[in-house]
């Protein structure tokens, strides 16, 4: 059989097997039912969000064949004689289908000479061709383009989207990968469906184990264990200054990047923070923290509140830092020293 990517394997089909885009699939079916199809779309958003893959559904609905869908990467094909050949080509008529259809890949990647080559095509193509433009640079589209074109702008997926998609996909795989370890690779997947899923990937090759932990997937992406974010989190209400540069020594040596031992510290204080002071969202909380809930609860019981928005402003600033930072280490050093001066504590 041949071996197939996660992203090849589970791309949608359909616009009902497209999850978290529900503004831009309801409006195209509704297009599509009402044949009020446009000649031109562009569509937005980042990486990984499904544009390519919902202008491949259009098509299809559309009933054009394979052999008249025209995929370009700008990138690639960026200059002036690449849109003069595509001006020429648009005038044969479509080999089997009702409509000829130009996908334009990263589109901002133009030139502007190209894009002025494009915009008299674009503005009044033959009847059967329709363009189909993706983007994941708006700004950088000249307004006469985007003036042209019906925009549709993709959102990226939430994290508890994400984290849903590698359950589900974990479990078509034949794995059963845990709650908090699905809850990882959506994190490093960042929105981005394609990046997930290639997370993903490489986590289910790594293991030959039916059941995969927090741990599994940690070893594969380079995170650093559960505990010592958590223990970091703890030496932080027991004001333990020394543990917590002890931890940040350690994260160091556990962790790929120290932007992610931040970033997964960001994540656990903010839940702490919106387990105290969102009360409506609690239930929610609860069932999201699953066998975290308890960790939550002790941390919060803290008695001079040293997880406050402050403190998430200061490892807000760290992370900035972390960037641009020769000593791995100082940024988040730097944070704590901030919190500990800030609240005269010595």
């Amino acid at each position: 059989m041949e071996y197939q990517t996660l992203y090849r394997k589970y791309r949608p089909k359909n616009f009902k097997s497209v999850v978290g885009q529900e503004h831009v699939t309801d409006v195209l079916e509704h297009s599509l039912k009402e044949g009020a199809v446009s000649h031109a779309y562009l569509f937005f958003g980042s990486r990984g969000t499904g544009k390519t893959t919902v202008a491949r559904i259009l098509a299809d609905r559309l009933g054009v064949a394979s052999v008249d869908i025209h995929e370009m990467d700008a990138a690639s094909n960026r200059k002036i004689e690449d849109i003069r050949e595509l001006r020429e080509a648009v005038h044969v008529q479509p080999f089997e289908s009702k409509y000829k259809i130009y996908i334009l890949d990263e589109v901002h990647m133009l030139t502007n000479e190209a894009f002025n080559a494009l915009l008299k095509t674009l503005e009044e193509p033959p009847h059967y061709v329709i363009f189909i433009l993706a983007t994941t640079e708006l700004h950088k589209v000249p307004d006469t383009i985007i003036s042209r074109c019906q925009v549709f702008t993709f959102k990226n997926p939430t994290k508890h989207i994400l984290k849903d998609h590698v359950l589900d996909v974990s479990k078509r795989e034949g794995k059963d990968i845990e709650p908090d370890a699905a809850e990882l690779v959506a994190f490093m997947g960042n929105g981005s469906f394609r990046d997930t899923q290639s997370i993903l990937q490489k986590v289910l090759t790594f293991s030959d184990a039916k059941k995969l932990s927090y741990e599994d997937v940690a070893r594969v992406v380079g995170a650093p264990p559960k505990k010592l974010v958590q223990d970091f989190v703890r030496a932080l209400v027991d004001e333990d200054k020394e543990s917590l540069f002890l931890l940040i020594q350690k994260a160091s040596e556990h962790t790929l990047n120290m932007v992610l031992f931040i970033d997964l510290l960001i994540t656990s204080l903010r839940k702490a923070l919106l387990f105290r002071y969102a009360p409506d969202m609690k239930q929610d909380l609860q069932k999201e923290l699953g066998e975290d809930l308890d960790f939550y609860k002790e941390v919060l019981q803290e008695r001079k509140g040293i997880i406050t928005s402050k403190t998430l402003d200061l490892f807000l600033e760290a992370r900035e830092r972390q960037e641009l930072a020769h000593i791995q280490t100082l940024p988040l050093e730097l944070a704590v020293v901030k919190l500990f001066e800030s609240l005269d504590i010595t």
